[in-house]
Parts: structure tokens; C-alpha cells; sequence
């Protein structure tokens, strides 16, 4: 049959573009206004949600909360949602509609890849670099996959990031080039913008050398390799090419297949999994198309016989991932009689002549890498640690040696030199022939039992202080199979109730494998299943041991620590510790620690990074953690100074809970106090929770739960800082004592304060005294700013005029306060004044004998003083019941967006108004007050 196009892609022009200011949307009883709606041909395609920039509790998490009532109460306006935006009009972030908060990420590009101006406003910048129109419909037609989880079903929207956006296009010209299909044209007319790399140097038309994505391990590699896939199958002078994705291992292969295989609708069309080298070879011997995934290892050669052409055609496009592993044997090798023989990518050469490579890395190639480069060439794109954690792509890795904690002799020492090679789990050999190596020597030292035991106790005291200040899980890396399972019985005899759920072991083996060890061996299916349990940041399974499993390619954001008992370097190394970078919640940042001594590893890894032109730390020492907490420690307690918490420490549940709200006195009293202890409690939580397990932050354990207890108390008390889900199920955990703890959150502060905790809509004369009587008076002054703003938000959702008149005092009484221009007492006796006068306000109604809707339209009327005066109340009475029954029968659900339905309900209103007398110079004031009260009636009557 026919097929309607939705949008036009090939002609920018063809489609009609609208965005539209405060868009109405009404389902079922819901009745919202998003700021900024952007259609396309009538399709809401993009949301824009903002706050006021002057407004310091108007954030772009308060935008974020916004969209997920949106999602909540009108979701159907999100289900064709490309984009969403939330803004303050100075930060700007853009997720999908299924993105965490932590997914919400900034866009940092106009015209090309290069970044903006500093000076450019981030709301500018991602509007201009997202929302110019032929932009905008690359990334519609390209750039979003949705991913379904194979354990719950949920479905993810992926949209890219900036940084894939421009490396996916700009490896789509460098692959057209290289093929020699066609002359390249430039992707999308994108401006001059500098790409980071300088783009590939030296590539010429038709020298298969497409060039090399680097962009850091967290950072969305695979996605961005998913993304360019489904672009360049699609790009016309391709002319239906045959990707090949290699990988160096099997169980990447998997991971990266099934990655593919869930996001297949980008693709259009299914990836196939070459089972063995017979199928690999019937796969690539097709006239085009086609998604093949196959590890280097099926391009073997039959015995006796040279690898064969199995396509001669122009078209293919071989994607490595992590290109540089020498597992791929770019180039040849001499053997002990002199012969030169070929890896196995000498065989891919000779199975496809004329395909492109491009390569895909989360670690640099090396200086002195010439095979890599002569295969792939150079960087087309490099996305950096520095980049990715300022962009909150990533967090930032520490690293500590706890080497010096194991109490060992210099000679008990492990030695690592740089001929050290790593034996990998594919590759063991046999017991006799490892007696022979360097490996067999140090893990006899290694799993020596005193030093595994030493290990084990160390461990179990440093996790168990690093839970306590953050949630989350670790990983140990061993350096054999033996040492996993011997650290797993040591670890299970300090702690006993870890054996049930907390601690597993995972790794591969045989039949031949003891009793002891086959308990840890399971099936593919057992470790796949644990993979997800692990990932699962609600599941009890917190430690994992493992030995190579799971080191690379394997992600779970709520893994923060690393325990490095293993030789490990280069890219290896860098590809294990960034396990623990991902970006989970308020993780601040992922720890190794080193019990093996990785530090001359680490330096040489970092070298190779560095040279290769990345910039940014690949790793922190967790001194600078320690540095920045006693630093913040230093200025909460110059906060404090001149107020004792002793108590804290000494005192009974009934003094630490006094403590509370003679604290906040104390902070409130001071100049911006609020803001400033909030700042820099929070700095100091994150950096103790790098470095909980260090004695100095053992040191001041104390001070920091106090220093929480009272940021906890001040944030309670406004309302405009209300959390989200993600932020309450928090990462960094708050070290407060368990008397003053309800289900873990600080005690409530009206409990605090020794009052009842109110009715917000009864503020009862005997209740305002007990606050006028409070002894901390700035505590007072907060508890009734947070009573009155959580009851003028109740109201403006019913009566407009009665809210936004209230609200205008609090706001004006308010400033006068934090502007010093009146005292404490005074403020308290203002806020008292307004309660007094808007409980009053709530029973004018019944005293006037009106009802709820009917007084809220009386107030619009009213709310003109001659209006008021010249009608009367009899007379506003009887035209506000009379509005009420007439405006009620005419509603429909969706008046508001009819320009029609608001026309006829207008003039209604306008006759009612004229039949009563009401002065016609007023009208039109009070035409629009009413409007907009109905409005927010309407969903009720409906």
C-alpha cells in the first residue's frame, strides 16, 4: 500500500515548523501548561521546560521535576517527544523522555565540533545546536535508538550526546572517503567548526583507512558505534554496504551483538551473529547488506591452506572495537626458526581486499603503534576523560594504595617488571609449563595465605566505611583462580553473613575443577544472571570476585569501588579501573585500590594517554579527596565557631535532638548562612565519601553527621527544595545518628523545633503563638515561610487571585528580611500577621455563604478596588454564582485549545458582566482573571 512520510528529511523546507509559547494540554482531569512546544508537521517533537534565572530555588532540577509530573499526568503530548530541554535561561540541559536525571546532559556545539564560546549562554547554545532545523532532523532520523531491558522490559529512548552527534557524522565522511564510493560531501553543511582531532590527517579517497573514534571508556562507545552503523547503511553512495563488527573476544562479541540486536530499528534490519568460521564465510559471500558480528578468531585459515577472497567488493565496512589490541595481530611475527607468520587480521586483509576499516577505542593507541594506524589511520574524533567528566559523561577515578596497611615485609612485597605478561583466562597454560613463568612465582607470593588473610581483613574494614558514607557495590580483580576462591573463603570467615547474598565469586572452569571451586563455576545463563543482579543497585549482591570476566565492556553505574590484586597494564589497566567511572546518582567520583603496587603501571598508562593528545587526569590520588574534605571540614566548622556539639557525641537522644535547632540558629544568624552551609556541607559529603576509610576521615566522622543532621534540618524547611525520587534514593549516604533517624531521613523539623506538626490549612491561634514563643527565633522565622509557600501553592491551583495577592506580601515581606530591613521578631510577627489573615481569607467564603469555586470567582471580580466598590458584595455574589453555573454547562475538555470555545465562553462572560452593570471600562481586566480561573477549575467540572 501507500506510505505517508510524517516528516521530510531530504527538504527542510518541505515541513512546517511551529514552536508555541504556554501550549494548553488537557487529559483526563489534567490540565498543563509546558512552556515551549516545538512541532513539526503537528508532531510535538521537542519540550522546552524553564524557570526563572533570578529565582534561586528555581532550578533546572525543579524544570526536570516538572517533566516528570508532564509524564505523570499528561503523557501523551511525551510519546512522539524527541527532545527535551530544561532550562534556568543560564544552565540548559537535554535528555530523552526516559532519561534519569543524571542523563540530562549539556550540549556544547552550534556549528561544527567545535565548542561554543565560553561567553555564550548554555540555553543559546543548545537551542542553536540542536534546534536548527537540518540539524534537528539528523538527529531525529539518526541519532535516537530505543534499547527494551531484557530482565524488565522497560524500555529506554537513547538520544546522543553531542560528542557522538559530530563523531558519528563525521566518521561517516571518513569511511566514504576511505571506501572510494563516491566523492564525500559533507554530512549535513555543517559549519567550519574544528573537530577536536583535526579530523583524519592525510586520508585520500579509496585508501580504506576510515580513521579511529577515541572516546573514553563510560562514555557511550557503543552507542556511538550503533549510531554510526545505522548511518552509514543508510548513506545512498554506500550503495547497501556489509558492515563487519569485530571484536577481539567472545564475550564482547555477545555484549556488543545483543547491545545491536535490542536497537535493531535503527538499523533497519537484523544483525547476525556468526556462529563459527563456515557460517562467518557464507555470511560474507552476499552481493550487499547485512550486520555480521564475529570475533578475529573466525578469520582462521583452513590447514595447509591461505585465507581466501571472499568479497572483492568496495562496499564493506570492517568496525573493530578497542582496534589497537594486539589480540588482532596487525602485522606478522617471526617464529624461533626464522619464518614470518600472520595473525588473523592478516587474514581479514586477504578475505576482504577492498573493505574500509575504521576503528572504535576507550583507551588511546600508542605512540609507537604503527601497525594500528597503518590499518585504520588517525583520530577522526577524541572525547577525553577531561571532556567526558566535565560533561558528566563520566565520573572522575581516585586511586589509593593501601599497600602499606598489609604489615608485610619489603621482601613479601610483590615485584612487577615490564616483561611481566598477563595470563588471561582464555589462554592458561598448562600446570607444568606455568611452574616455568614469572606469572607462577608472584602468585604463589600473592596468594600466599598470611597475605591473602591481611587482605581480606583490610578490605572488609575499608568497605564497610566506604558503605557507610556511600551506597554501591565493588568489584575485587584477582590474579588467578586459586586467589578468587582462597579471598572468597578468608572474606567469608571475617564476615559469615556475606556468603548468602553479598559476596560471589565469578569465573569460568571445567570438569576438572575441585569441589571447592565448582560451587563458584556456573553456566552462561548463572552468569548473565548474576551480571544483572550486580547491575541491580537494590540487590544485595555487593561484592563480586572475579579474575578477567567483566573487566571490559561491562557496565554498572552503581559499582564505585575497584580492589586491584592483580598485575595488570596499558590498555588493559585503564579499560579495568574504568569499571567504577560511570555516572550513577550523586556518585561523586569511582575509588581503585591498589594492594598490589599498579602506581608505575598507572604513570606509564597515563603517559600513552597524554601523548596521544588526551587531556584531564586519568586518575586522582585520594590525598586530593582528603585535601578538599578537610578543607570544607575547616570552613563548616569556622561556621560554627562559638557553638558547642559535644553533645552530639556525649549527649542522650533528647540533647543531640536540642542540638538541631539551636544549630540552625547559629547558621541562620549569619549573612547568607542557609546558602553557604548548604554549599559547602555538600562539598564535604562528596569528598568523604572518597575517602571514607582514611583515618582522617575517620578523624572527623563525627563532625560531618552533625554537619549533616543540621543541612538536612535547613533543607526540610523549604519547600522549593523538594528532592527528587533520585536525589532521595541517594548514593552519598548521610552519617546521622540513629536517635534522631526515621527510616533513615533526619527527624522532622517541627518535631526538632518541640512543636506538633500543623495542619497547613488550620494554623491555629494556639499553634502561631507556640511559634511566636520559640527560642530560636531565625528557626521560626523558616518554619512559617515554609508553612505559608506550601499553602499558597495548595491554593493557586484554586483560587488564582487569593494566591497570587499572598503570595505578593510573603514575597515583599520576605525581602524586606533577607534584605535586613527588618528584624527577626519583626519578620515572625508579619508571617504571623499574613497566616492569621489568609485562614481568615479560607472562611470569608462559608461567612459570606459561598462555596470554594464560588469565592474564587467572586475574588476575580472583586479584585478591581473601584470594581468593588461601585458593585457591592450582594451584587459580585450573584454575578459570580451566576458565571459559575453558566461557565460550567459551556466547558468542553478541550475549550482551552479551541480559539473558538475560549471566543464563545468570552462573550458569555462579557453579557453576564453587561446584564449586571459591571463597569464596562473594567471588563476586559476582569474577562481574562475570570478566563484564567476557569481554567484551572475546569478540569474538575469536565
Amino acid at each position: 500500500g501507500d506510505h505517508v512520510r510524517l516528516v521530510d528529511f531530504g527538504e527542510v523546507r518541505a515541513n512546517d515548523w511551529l514552536a508555541v509559547n504556554q501550549f494548553t494540554v488537557i487529559e483526563g482531569q489534567n490540565n498543563r501548561r509546558p512552556d515551549i512546544v516545538v512541532f513539526v508537521n503537528g508532531l510535538p517533537l521537542g519540550l522546552i521546560e524553564l524557570k526563572n534565572a533570578a529565582d534561586e530555588d528555581a532550578t533546572i532540577w525543579s524544570a526536570y521535576a516538572q517533566l516528570q509530573t508532564y509524564k505523570a499526568e499528561i503523557p501523551t503530548l511525551l510519546h512522539y517527544s524527541a527532545a527535551l530541554v530544561v532550562s534556568d535561561c543560564l544552565q540548559a540541559r537535554m535528555g530523552s523522555v526516559t532519561a534519569n536525571q543524571e542523563w540530562f546532559k549539556l550540549w556544547r556545539t552550534i556549528d561544527g565540533e567545535g565548542d561554543a564560546p565560553k561567553t555564550a549562554l548554555e540555553l543559546e547554545v543548545l537551542v542553536r545546536g540542536v534546534f536548527e532545523r537540518q540539524r534537528f532532523l539528523d538527529l531525529l532520523q539518526h541519532f535516537i535508538a530505543f534499547e527494551e531491558d531484557p530482565d524488565t522490559g522497560a524500555l529506554h529512548k537513547i538520544i546522543a550526546g553531542y560528542h557522538q552527534f559530530h563523531a558519528v557524522n563525521a566518521a561517516v565522511e571518513e569511511t566514504v572517503r576511505a571506501s572510494g564510493m563516491a566523492v564525500p560531501v559533507k554530512a549535513l553543511e555543517e559549519g567550519t567548526g574544528t573537530f577536536w582531532s583535526g579530523r583524519q590527517r592525510g586520508g585520500r579517497p579509496g585508501d580504506r583507512r576510515a580513521g579511529v573514534v577515541w572516546h573514553t571508556q563510560g562514555s557511550g562507545k557503543s552507542f556511538s558505534m550503533l549510531f554510526f552503523a545505522a548511518r552509514v547503511v543508510r548513506h545512498p553512495a554506500m550503495q547497501n554496504p556489509t558492515l563487519v563488527v569485530l571484536t577481539d573476544r567472545n564475550d564482547l562479541d555477545d555484549q556488543l551483538f545483543g547491545q545491536f540486536q535490542r536497537c535493531a530499528d535503527i538499523l533497519g534490519q537484523t544483525p547476525i551473529q556468526a556462529a563459527d568460521r563456515n557460517q562467518l564465510r557464507e555470511l560474507l559471500n552476499r552481493a550487499s547488506g547485512g550486520v555480521i558480528f564475529t570475533t578475529i578468531h573466525k578469520f582462521a585459515a583452513e590447514k595447509g591452506e591461505a585465507m581466501p577472497e571472499l568479497s572483492a567488493r568496495q562496499n564493506i565496512v570492517v568496525i573493530a572495537d578497542e582496534a589497537h589490541r594486539s589480540q588482532y595481530g596487525f602485522g606478522g611475527k617471526v617464529n624461533e626458526k626464522g619464518e614470518m607468520s600472520y595473525g588473523f587480521a592478516s587474514n581479514l586483509r586477504d578475505a576482504l581486499p577492498h573493505a574500509s576499516f575504521i576503528g572504535f577505542t576507550g583507551t588511546p593507541i600508542e605512540k609507537t603503534d604503527a601497525n594500528t594506524r597503518a590499518v585504520f589511520g588517525d583520530y577522526i574524533s577524541i572525547y577525553d576523560i577531561q571532556r567526558a567528566v566535565a560533561d558528566k559523561a563520566t565520573v572522575p577515578i581516585y586511586y589509593e594504595s593501601r599497600i602499606s596497611k598489609l604489615s608485610l615485609n619489603a621482601a613479601e612485597l610483590p615485584k612487577i617488571d615490564e616483561e611481566f605478561e598477563e595470563i588471561t583466562e582464555g589462554e592458561e597454560l598448562t600446570k607444568k609449563e606455568k611452574l616455568k613463568t614469572k606469572w607462577a612465582a608472584l602468585e604463589a607470593l600473592v596468594g600466599d595465605p598470611k597475605r591473602i588473610a591481611l587482605v581480606a581483613a583490610d578490605l572488609v574494614a575499608h568497605f564497610e566505611k566506604r558503605l557507610e558514607a556511600m551506597d554501591g557495590k565493588a568489584m575485587i580483580v584477582c590474579m588467578s583462580r586459586r586467589i578468587c576462591v582462597d579471598l572468597f573463603d578468608a572474606l567469608i570467615k571475617l564476615r559469615p553473613e556475606w556468603e548468602a547474598e553479598t559476596l560471589k565469586v565469578v569465573m569460568t572452569g571445567s570438569a576438572e575443577d575441585g569441589p571447592a571451586w565448582q560451587r563458584h563455576i556456573g553456566s552462561k545463563e548463572a552468569r548473565r544472571k548474576l551480571a544483572n543482579r550486580f547491575k541491580d543497585s537494590k540487590d544485595p549482591f555487593k561484592i563480586v570476585i572475579v579474575r578477567d570476566m567483566w573487566l571490559t565492556g561491562f557496565d554498572a553505574p552503581c559499582l564505585h569501588t575497584m580492589y586491584a590484586d592483580k598485575p595488570m597494564q596499558g590498555h588493559g589497566l585503564m579499560q579495568a579501573i574504568a569499571r567504577v567511572n560511570r555516572v550513577f546518582r550523586d556518585k561523586p567520583g569511582g575509588l581503585v585500590v591498589d594492594y598490589l603496587g599498579l602506581a608505575d603501571q598507572l604513570k606509564k598508562a597515563l603517559m600513552t594517554y597524554t601523548e596521544s593528545g588526551g587531556q584531564g587526569d586519568a586518575t586522582f590520588d585520594t590525598a586530593q579527596a582528603i585535601a578538599v574534605m578537610l578543607e570544607k571540614h575547616g570552613i563548616a566548622c569556622d561556621m560554627m565557631h562559638g557553638f558547642d556539639w559535644d553533645k552530639w557525641t556525649s549527649g542522650t537522644p533528647t540533647e543531640r535532638l536540642q542540638l538541631i535547632p539551636a544549630g540552625q540558629q547559629h547558621i541562620l544568624e549569619q549573612e547568607d548562612g542557609k546558602k553557604r552551609w548548604v554549599q559547602v556541607v555538600t562539598e564535604l559529603s562528596r569528598a568523604f565519601a572518597l575517602c571514607a576509610a582514611s583515618d582522617e576521615a575517620t578523624g572527623i566522622r563525627d563532625d560531618v553527621s552533625f554537619f549533616q543532621a543540621l543541612q538536612a534540618a535547613l533543607n526540610k524547611q523549604s519547600s522549593q527544595n523538594r528532592k527528587t525520587p533520585e536525589q532521595i534514593d541517594a548514593a552519598i549516604r548521610q552519617l546521622v545518628s540513629k536517635a534522631i533517624t526515621t527510616e533513615g531521613e533526619v527527624i522532622d523539623v517541627f518535631t526538632a523545633a518541640g512543636l506538633p506538626k500543623p495542619d497547613i490549612s488550620i494554623l491555629s491561634d494556639q499553634f502561631l503563638a507556640e511559634v511566636r514563643g520559640l527560642k530560636h527565633k531565625n528557626v521560626a522565622a523558616e518554619l512559617l515561610e515554609k508553612l505559608l509557600k506550601d499553602e499558597l501553592k495548595v491554593r493557586s491551583k484554586r483560587n488564582l487571585v487569593q494566591s497570587q495577592v499572598f503570595s505578593e506580601k510573603l514575597k515583599k515581606t520576605l525581602n524586606a528580611y533577607h534584605n535586613r530591613a527588618i528584624s527577626t521578631m519583626e519578620v515572625i510577627e508579619e508571617l504571623i500577621k499574613l497566616a492569621k489573615n489568609l485562614d481568615a481569607a479560607t472562611k470569608r467564603g462559608e461567612d459570606m455563604g459561598l462555596t470554594d469555586d464560588e469565592i474564587a470567582f467572586y475574588d476575580a471580580l472583586a479584585s478591581n478596588d473601584s470594581a468593588k466598590q461601585a458593585m457591592g458584595d450582594a451584587k459580585l455574589k450573584v454575578i459570580a454564582a451566576e458565571l459559575i453555573s453558566q461557565v460550567k454547562k459551556s466547558v468542553t475538555i478541550d475549550w482551552t485549545l479551541r480559539e473558538s470555545a475560549r471566543a464563545k465562553i468570552k462573550v458569555m462572560v462579557k453579557r453576564i458582566l453587561n446584564r449586571h452593570g459591571y463597569p464596562p471600562d473594567l471588563q476586559e481586566d476582569a474577562v481574562k482573571t475570570v478566563l484564567a480561573q476557569a481554567e484551572l477549575l475546569c478540569a474538575e467540572w469536565v
